[in-house]
C-alpha cells in the first residue's frame, strides 16, 4: 500500500468514528515527530502496538480484502498468564462495504466482535477439526449478545447495529459489511498481531508500504524501525 493511501484511510477513519460519538485517545493524533519526543513516556503504547493499523494483508487490493483497525488499549500477556491484571483489550475497526476480512481464528484470544454503527456486519463461521484446523464440514457454538447460538459450517450470521458476537479460539470466522460501512468494537483479551492470528490460507497481517510521502501518523507496523 502506499502511504498516501495510508494518510487518506486514517483522516477517513477517524471522521467515520467521530461520527458515531468516539474519540481517539490523545496519542492517536501525535506525528511522527511528537511520538518521538514522547517515546521514552510511552512505552506502553509501543510495547503493546496500541494506535493506527491498516492492512490489505499482503494482497495489494484494499477495498477487496483490507480492514482499518485502532488498539485503543491492550494488556500484558504475562498478566494474562498469571490469571490477573491487564488481560484485556480493545480495539475500533472498520469493515467497508463488501470488503474482507479472511477466514482466520486465535489460539489465545477470546473476543466480542460488536456493531457500533452503519450498515450490517456479515460475520462467516466454521469449526476446528480435533487438531484445531479449519473444518469445512465442523460447526460450533457461539454466544450472541449473551444467548447461545449454534453455527453449522458456513452460517453466516447478520450482525445490526447493537449486536455482537462471542468469539473463542477455534471458532474459525471471517467478516465484512453488507449495504455499507460498519464500525466495529471488539473487546477481547490480551492481543498478540503477530502471533495469535491463525489464517486459513498462508496470507500477511500487515501491509507493505511504498513511502510516497511522509506518514500523517504512526502505524503500529512502524513502531520496531522507529524506536527499535
Amino acid at each position: 500500500m502506499k502511504r498516501s493511501e495510508i494518510n487518506t484511510i486514517l483522516l477517513q477513519a477517524d471522521e467515520m468514528m467521530r461520527k458515531f460519538g468516539f474519540v481517539l485517545p490523545p496519542f492517536a493524533y501525535w506525528a511522527p515527530d511528537e511520538f518521538a519526543a514522547n517515546a521514552p513516556n510511552a512505552g506502553h503504547v509501543i510495547d503493546a502496538r496500541c494506535g493506527w493499523d491498516i492492512t490489505d494483508y499482503g494482497a495489494g487490493d484494499f477495498d477487496k480484502m483490507g480492514l482499518f483497525l485502532f488498539t485503543l488499549r491492550n494488556g500484558l500477556l504475562s498478566d494474562l498468564q498469571a490469571g490477573g491484571g491487564m488481560c484485556y483489550a480493545e480495539k475500533l475497526l472498520i469493515s467497508r462495504q463488501d470488503q474482507l476480512s479472511p477466514m482466520h481464528t486465535h489460539v489465545i484470544k477470546a473476543e466480542d466482535i460488536i456493531n457500533r454503527g452503519g450498515a450490517t456486519l456479515v460475520v462467516e463461521l466454521y469449526g476446528s477439526d480435533d487438531a484445531g484446523h479449519f473444518a469445512e464440514d465442523r460447526g460450533g457454538q457461539v454466544m450472541c449478545d449473551g444467548i447461545l447460538c449454534d453455527y453449522g459450517p458456513g452460517t453466516r450470521l447478520a450482525l445490526a447495529p447493537g449486536e455482537c458476537v462471542t468469539l473463542r479460539p477455534g471458532d474459525w470466522h471471517a467478516f465484512w459489511g453488507d449495504g455499507g460501512d460498519v464500525l466495529i468494537g471488539e473487546v477481547s483479551t490480551v492481543n498478540d498481531d503477530e502471533t495469535d492470528n491463525i489464517f486459513r490460507e498462508p496470507i500477511g497481517r500487515f501491509a507493505t508500504i511504498e513511502e510516497d510521502e511522509a506518514p500523517v501518523h504512526l502505524l503500529v507496523s512502524d513502531y520496531a524501525q522507529r524506536f527499535a
